[in-house]
C-alpha cells in the first residue's frame, strides 16, 4: 500500500513538474473571437510549424508557435479595409503584410471575415512557410473578396509586383 502511495505522489510530481515547463502565452481575444469561425479555424491549426511547437495561450481564438514565441495568431478581427500596402496570397488564402516592425511581419486576412492576423518573427520561421502552414485552418473564414493583384511568388523576383487591395 505505502509503494502505491509512493507511486501515485510520483507520478503526480512528475506531471506537475512536466506542465510547469509549457509556458502560457498571454493574448488579448480579438473582438470577435467567439465567432464559430474561429472556433473551426482554431481546432485545425498545426501542433508544429517548421520546428516550431504549438505552446497553450489564455485567450479564446488565439494560438502561439514557438518557446519564445515566433508566431502568434488571433482570430476575430474587424475585416481590414482595402489598403495600398502589399497583399500576397499563399495557399489560396490573400494576406495583407505590414513591415512596419521588420524584422517581425504583421500579416493580416483580407477578404476573409472574421478576420485572422499572424505575427511572425522571420528571424526564426519564414512567413511565407507560417502561411502556409495555417492556410487550411484559415479557409474556414467565409471568403468575402481578394487582393486585385496579390503577389503569388517571391515579391523580390523581377517581373512581380507588390500586390494590393485596392478596388
Amino acid at each position: 500500500m505505502k509503494l502505491k502511495i509512493l507511486t501515485s505522489v510520483a507520478a503526480l510530481c512528475a506531471l506537475l513538474v512536466l506542465t510547469s515547463c509549457a509556458p502560457t502565452i498571454h493574448l488579448e481575444p480579438a473582438a470577435n473571437a467567439k465567432d464559430p469561425l474561429c472556433a473551426e479555424v482554431t481546432v485545425r491549426l498545426p501542433d508544429s510549424i517548421g520546428d516550431q511547437a504549438r505552446v497553450w495561450t489564455d485567450a479564446q481564438a488565439t494560438a502561439a508557435w514557438g518557446t519564445p514565441s515566433s508566431v502568434l495568431l488571433t482570430c476575430g478581427l474587424e475585416p481590414p479595409a482595402p489598403t495600398t500596402l502589399q497583399c500576397v496570397s499563399l495557399g489560396g488564402v490573400d494576406w495583407i503584410v505590414d513591415e512596419e516592425e521588420t524584422p517581425n511581419l504583421r500579416l493580416t486576412t483580407y477578404g476573409r471575415e472574421p478576420a485572422a492576423q499572424v505575427y511572425v518573427d522571420t528571424t526564426t520561421l519564414s512567413a511565407d512557410a507560417v502561411l502556409e502552414s495555417l492556410a487550411g485552418a484559415i479557409q474556414q473564414l467565409t471568403k468575402t473578396g481578394e487582393c486585385t493583384a496579390p503577389v503569388t511568388e517571391d515579391p523580390d523576383a523581377p517581373g512581380t509586383g507588390t500586390g494590393d487591395t485596392t478596388p
